[in-house]
């Protein structure tokens, strides 16, 4: 990416495109100790006030500076590298770290290990980068005692309160009103897929694990999708076009929200997945786009809940799995109530959270 000048224009060239820059937006992006604020980095003026018809009189790049005089008489100097990472009109510090598929072949994954400081350090650096190439982290050695997941979130962020509250508690108890709360197996799904919007992080930290079964299982939406789009398009583009209702009904509260079982982004790529088949509803539909849409529906439910694409492994006293749950399912394997106690505390966070400590992080080492 290049800047160039012709006649006090200012062009950008990317080797295929060569456009002209607006002055009025690097007229917005003036540094400087009189334009922002030094702490905050927020303009000490407001760009509306600004004349429409703001010009360049003057323009040189001197080494990686632009410095320009605008006709309203403002000088100022602008970092061109810092200007570049402006031009993709996108988060390049999240877009940059390549999400990595795996089904169950996937191996030597790397756990972090919890120590003084950890918060602030390169290594929450690496987890975050970890977590978003893979969509989920292990986290080793973390503090078992009451409600420590919650200084945990706030520590990358704020939790996500929901109806289950500020953290909740996994272990099996009469009167459930969620199988998630019971010792029963639990097919791979993503969590509460009937709010608006879904919380995007879940964590699981292991306080207590009696038993020889409830282990954790994981799938990889993105790479199941992917691959559903490869053998069955038809199949894929009905599950992203079809909005289904998910609800959820409790005794001081119903949940509901509608959406497609593969969400993708405006440039129709991977977004999100839900799934949840005890809590989805079809809408009605003309016969044959119902047969074409509950038979793409069992096609990716069988992937899902095939041994192809799960991991599986038991989670041990003082670990955390931090998850992406609109990337990945999770589940878990039965487990008998007899053998002794299984208990794990949950809570959510957004994506606000993670994306903000990376970015903090990413500055404080300079990376």
């Amino acid at each position: 990416m290049k800047i160039e000048l012709t006649e006090n224009k200012v062009y950008f060239n990317n080797g295929s495109v060569k456009k002209e820059i607006h002055p009025f937006w690097l007229r917005e992006r003036v540094d400087g100790e009189e334009f922002l604020d030094k702490g905050t980095q927020q303009r000490l003026f407001d760009p509306t006030t600004l004349s429409s018809e703001i010009s360049i009189n003057t323009a040189t790049i001197n080494e990686q500076f632009l410095e320009i005089d605008f006709n309203d008489g403002i000088k100022s100097k602008l970092d061109i590298d810092k200007l570049a990472l402006e031009f993709s009109n996108e988060d390049t510090v999240i877009r940059s770290i390549p999400k990595i598929k795996w089904n169950s072949t996937l191996e030597n994954i790397k756990n972090f290990e919890y120590q003084d400081g950890f918060f602030d350090s390169k290594e929450m650096y690496d987890l975050l980068v970890s977590f978003y190439k893979y969509g989920f982290v292990i986290i080793k050695n973390i503090p078992t005692e009451d409600n420590f997941i919650v200084k945990f979130a706030n520590s990358i962020g704020s939790v996500r309160r929901t109806n289950f509250g500020e953290y909740f508690d996994v272990r099996s108890k009469p009167d459930p009103n969620d199988l998630a709360y019971t010792s029963l197996e639990l097919s791979p799904h993503t969590d509460n897929p009937y709010r608006n919007p879904v919380p995007c992080i879940q964590l699981l930290h292991c306080i207590v694990s009696e038993v020889t079964g409830g282990l954790s299982t994981l799938v990889d939406g993105f790479t199941v999708t992917e691959d559903l789009k490869k053998q069955n398009l038809d199949f894929y583009k009905i599950l992203s076009e079809v909005k289904v209702r998910f609800k959820f009904i409790d005794k001081d509260v119903v949940l509901e929200d509608w959406s497609e079982l593969i969400k993708l982004d405006d440039n129709k790529n991977f977004k999100q997945v839900r799934f949840s088949p005890r809590l989805d509803y079809v809408p009605m539909l003309d016969k044959e786009k119902l047969d074409l849409y509950y038979k793409a529906r069992k096609k990716l439910s069988q992937m899902y809940n095939s041994e192809k694409y799960r991991i599986e492994f038991k989670l041990a006293p003082k670990d955390l799995m931090m998850m992406d749950n609109y990337r990945l399912l999770h589940g878990r394997t039965s487990y008998e109530v007899k053998e002794g106690n299984r208990f794990l505390q949950g809570c959510y966070i957004d994506y606000d959270s993670t994306e903000g400590k990376l970015r903090h992080l990413k500055r404080k080492f300079n990376i």
